[in-house]
């Protein structure tokens, strides 16, 4: 099993560089990354010179389509996150979708692995979640048998959005803003957990079902921040303002940042009430759930790991 080709569209993203590496670790010698983020493709490039990776665009066909022939399974990673720019989500969330899906037809694909996200049952209404919700009917619908996961918001190595950019932020300023009074419930999923799922998933043949995988503990976002405080040893004061200046102070960034880092779709996304469901996916899949104290000081002292940044 750990001969076969793996290919991991969108691979250089957060999950797909924790991934390479647990892969790795298991002894899986034939991994295929496919990513259009040329930074980030080096970066893992850099740290895993034995796994073939290359850099390209999966919203246009082209010869990355023949990877897939014969290949034992396929992660499907790749997804715009953030952004101001529909078009942006329409190409990496659903082009590049029906193209993956064609290859897998063509190439005669043992396995497929399909990642979503919790956004689809969420209350928000920005182009990231218009974008997944209609991504995993594409996939649900193109008769391809495959285990759907749903993450919730999700942290680790690598993170260059969520929690590993706010750590940064942290590092670098002398005050730290929280939008109103903080009190905005997060599940928050360790990536290294995650990957353990896929993995699981993999090896045991899971072939179907739609799994919500939320992390065990609820969390308060300000309680997040002063955890990630705690995990760095920074020295931001941490400060409550109010959330119309916030919101200002968000849309003001994004006049002068064509991908600014957070946006003020997903600040409304912060404050929904959503609380995700909570399944025995430990049980399940046979993985460990790590607790989020242990799972934040793996994510910011990692001796290697920790200090890899990749880009937007």
């Amino acid at each position: 099993m750990n001969n076969q080709k793996i290919i991991l569209p969108g691979g250089a993203g957060l999950v797909g560089q924790n991934l390479v590496a647990r892969l790795k670790a298991r002894g899986y010698t034939h991994i295929v990354v496919l990513d259009k983020h040329a930074a980030n493709v080096e970066v893992l490039r850099r740290m895993h010179p034995d796994v073939l990776t290359e850099c390209v665009d999966l919203s246009q066909p082209g010869s990355w389509q023949a990877h897939f022939a014969q290949a034992g399974a396929v992660v499907m990673l790749q997804a715009q996150i953030g952004g101001i720019d529909y078009a942006e989500f329409e190409r990496n969330n659903l082009t590049s979708t029906q193209l993956i899906l064609d290859a897998i037809r063509a190439g005669r694909v043992d396995q497929l692995v399909h990642i979503s996200s919790s956004v689809v049952e969420s209350v928000a209404d920005d182009f990231y979640t218009q974008t997944k919700k209609i991504q995993e009917r594409m996939v649900l619908d193109s008769g391809i048998a495959c285990p759907v996961l749903r993450p919730t918001l999700m942290f680790g190595w690598f993170d260059r959005k969520h929690l590993g950019w706010l750590s940064r932020f942290m590092q670098k300023v002398p005050v730290f803003p929280i939008p109103g009074h903080g009190r905005y419930l997060r599940q928050p999923l360790y990536a290294g957990d995650f990957c353990n799922i896929i993995i699981s998933c993999i090896e045991n043949r899971i072939t179907d079902g739609v799994f919500n995988i939320s992390g065990h503990e609820k969390v308060d976002y300000i309680d997040i921040i002063r955890e990630i405080k705690r995990a760095t040893r920074a020295g931001a004061a941490i400060v409550k303002i109010p959330y119309g200046l916030f919101h200002g102070l968000l849309w003001l960034w994004a006049l002068f940042d064509r991908n600014p880092p957070f946006t003020t779709q997903q600040l409304a996304a912060l404050v929904a009430k959503d609380e995700f469901e909570v399944i025995d996916w430990p049980g399940k899949f046979g993985v460990r759930c790590t607790p989020f104290a242990e799972a934040m000081e793996e994510t910011f002292r990692h001796p290697v790991y920790s200090n890899v940044v990749l880009e937007f």
